[in-house]
């Protein structure tokens, strides 16, 4: 494949395009430490002026938490590039780049090869159909090779092919490269590329390998006669596949490879044409579902600058000068400065949750200045005012939208179906460190939740906690850093309580006395209950076995409302009561001094009168747990369960290779299994829960929990 020769840079700022034939949207995805975020900077150097790759101090972490997003010219076709978090923390910034994008380009290093999560990833688009390419980095390191490399995205991926291969110099430093199909060499040494006939040295090189490209090119072709051709021994030139090239690209159906150097720049040209040239424009990618506001399907769009505006908002920031920055990717018809719209989203964005079609939110607003992402947070103003169906652009001033809502047409509003996020599963627990954080505390906590879609929000009535609900523990860090660092906002987490029951074990008698006689009006209440355990999930009875009217009718309510009030206090370690039988058999009043209140007293009092170690105990949450994990690690899932008390109730067949183990597990046991999983089943493990009853907390536990 010819590289693209013209090293012009774009304008920054470029005007926006006028028709979505001319916009590619591509993203970076691939793990930690790749080199994504490296390649990112170069890709943007080499098309804006005056930018240049930013210089990352050694030692400094390099670990990207978030969407970023660059707009830049290449020879009049607009490319929107995306770089995600390869961290698995960060999984939102990672679906939404893939939801604002149309094709995607996978970055693998050649020292760490292909993970799991990668891998699984890569199943994800092209169950949808959505166009790769691979890049490896880190050639230079010495510990890997190009074609090892490929060799292993072929074993993960099942199919790759190298376009081109990397030239090294003695010292293993990446000075170019050759092109397969072309037969020459791009010398990317100093910074410009010089292109020339490869030497008959590399022509041998080349001609190792050239024949299987070419035989998967002319695979995917149209021309039925071309493989015969081939066969029999025709020399296929790169003109005769080049269209077949880019048409298998496109679709999908071939994934080229191209070595990439973070030193010298080198095949950042090449990739850049193979965005213009093989990567697909928005007309042919497949559009999200959009409903109405009643959840009825809207047909029909296709991408037309002229037709109603269908567009979502895929990162939302805050700016210290701007105030809320909206990056929003256009599906439909255009979005234009001082426009009013019509914003409506669903909250419901996570994997189990019912979407039932409705809005959880609408409103209108006036669309405010729009600009041309940068990366990081420069951006340029686009010069035309608006952005064409396709395309992306930074919207300043639109105070309610949240990431994930949708932007239409105020006279025809609607709304995109959700991309779909695991839950997040790791609670932390936070308290406010001042009297001063905990005035701000709320205003900054509503605004990191609509910036941060994989974060929930729960203040939990039981424990009186504020709950973080996060994806892990980098996830946890950067959140708390952002309350200090743009909200001023200092807090500090704390052990996580977890909402306990407690009940009777055995039955038991009690008398509840409540005289007081000193001075002025008296109080006088005695109550005789008896107490049962009920089966678990049969709530409260209360039976009236008064005979003689020993406690007058009119004070039985009383007593079951004194027991009422304090089972909703505990008497064992302060946790709610459930499940009981409280018989009220025998009492005694006072004509003068009975009241309604000292037999509320006295039946609280008889309640926590027949408490002890014998009769009451603590009984813990236990949940059901589905664990979907590649089928390697399916036992150490299993083990690990066990671990935690839990019991494993069956497996079944997962998606191609993987297996989903279905366990009960005590809530207990779960805080922290968000992290712990990702170490057991080597980044492959997801689980969900759901609350399945209450069942006894073991003693040595809950005697742990009474005397603490």
């Amino acid at each position: 494949m010819a590289a693209n020769n013209s090293q012009g840079q774009g304008a920054a700022g470029s005007p926006a395009p006028a028709r979505p034939e001319d916009i590619r949207n591509v993203v970076l995805v691939g793990p930690s430490g790749s080199g994504k975020s490296t390649l990112f900077e170069h890709l943007v150097a080499a098309r804006v002026p005056g930018r240049r790759v930013k210089e990352t101090p050694k030692g400094e972490d390099t670990r990207s938490v978030g969407l970023d997003a660059a707009s830049f010219d290449v020879d009049g076709t607009t490319v929107n590039l995306l770089d995600t978090p390869g961290y698995p923390d960060f999984v939102g910034d990672l679906r939404a780049g893939l939801r604002a994008a149309d094709a995607a380009l996978f970055v693998v290093s050649a020292v760490d090869g292909v993970d799991a999560a990668t891998g699984m990833l890569w199943q994800e688009c092209e169950v949808v159909g959505m166009p790769r390419a691979i890049v490896v980095t880190k050639l230079e390191a010495g510990r890997g090779s190009f074609e090892e490399t490929v060799d292993s995205c072929r074993r993960v991926f099942g199919d790759a092919q190298p376009l081109y291969l990397p030239v090294q110099a003695d010292d293993g430093t990446i000075t170019g490269t050759l092109a397969l199909l072309s037969r020459r060499h791009y010398d990317s040494f100093g910074g410009d590329v010089r292109i020339s006939d490869a030497t008959p040295e590399q022509l041998e090189v080349i001609d190792e390998v050239r024949g299987d490209l070419v035989e998967a090119i002319i695979t995917e072709s149209e021309d039925d006669t071309l493989l015969d051709r081939y066969l029999e021994g025709e020399d296929v030139s790169f003109d005769t596949i080049r269209a077949d090239l880019m048409t298998a690209v496109a679709a999908g159906t071939f994934f080229p490879a191209i070595p990439i150097s973070a030193l010298t720049g080198a095949g950042v040209p090449e990739l850049l044409e193979i965005f213009t040239d093989a990567f697909p424009d928005p007309t042919r990618h497949p559009l999200p579902m959009v409903t109405s506001l009643d959840g009825e399907p809207i047909e029909a769009l296709v991408g037309d600058p002229d037709g109603p505006l269908v567009a979502e908002v895929v990162r939302t920031s805050t700016d210290p000068y701007v105030g809320r920055v909206s990056l929003v990717r256009v599906f439909n018809g255009t979005l234009r400065a001082e426009d009013v719209v019509h914003v409506a989203g669903h909250l419901s964005t996570f994997v189990g949750k019912e979407v039932d079609g409705h809005p959880d939110h609408d409103s209108d607003e006036r669309v405010g200045q729009l600009s041309t992402p940068l990366g990081g947070t420069e951006h340029a103003p686009k010069s035309s005012g608006f952005a064409v169906a396709g395309d992306l652009a930074i919207v300043a001033r639109l105070a309610h939208a949240e990431t994930g809502d949708t932007l239409s047409d105020k006279d025809s509003p609607c709304v995109v179906e959700p991309w779909l996020l695991p839950d997040p599963l790791l609670p932390v627990a936070i308290h406010p460190d001042s009297k001063a954080d905990e005035d701000k505390l709320a205003s900054a906590l509503q605004r990191v939740v609509a910036e941060d879609v994989t974060m929930r929000l729960d203040h939990d009535a039981e424990t009186h906690q504020t709950v973080l609900w996060t994806m892990g523990q980098a996830h946890v860090d950067v959140l708390l850093g952002r309350l200090q660092e743009r909200y001023q906002v200092t807090v500090e987490a704390e052990p996580l309580r977890v909402a306990l029951r407690e009940t009777f074990v055995a039955p038991a008698k009690a008398q509840g006395r409540h005289v007081k006689q000193s001075g002025g009006h008296g109080q006088f209440a005695v109550c005789h209950v008896e107490i049962e355990p009920l089966e678990r999930g049969a709530g409260f009875e209360f039976v009236d076995k008064v005979v003689g009217g020993a406690v007058p009718r009119q004070f039985i309510p009383s007593v079951e409302k004194g027991v009422r009030a304090q089972m909703a206090k505990g008497t064992l370690a302060g946790y709610p009561m459930v499940d009981i039988r409280v018989t009220l058999t025998d009492g005694k009043a006072h004509s003068v001094d009975s009241s309604d209140m000292a037999f509320q007293t006295a039946g609280a009092l008889a309640l926590k009168e027949a408490t002890s170690s014998a009769t009451v105990t603590l009984l813990e949450p236990v949940d059901r747990v589905d664990v979907d994990v590649a089928d390697e690690y399916v036992g150490a899932v299993m083990s690990d369960l066990s671990t935690r008390r839990g019991r494993v109730v069956g497996t079944e067949a997962g998606s191609v290779g993987r297996t989903v183990v279905h366990a009960e597990v005590p809530a207990l046991e779960l805080t922290r299994y968000a992290i712990d999983l990702r170490s057991v089943s080597h980044g492959t493990g997801t689980f969900g829960r759901d609350r399945l009853r209450y069942d006894p907390l073991p003693q040595h536990l809950a005697a742990k929990l009474v005397t603490g």
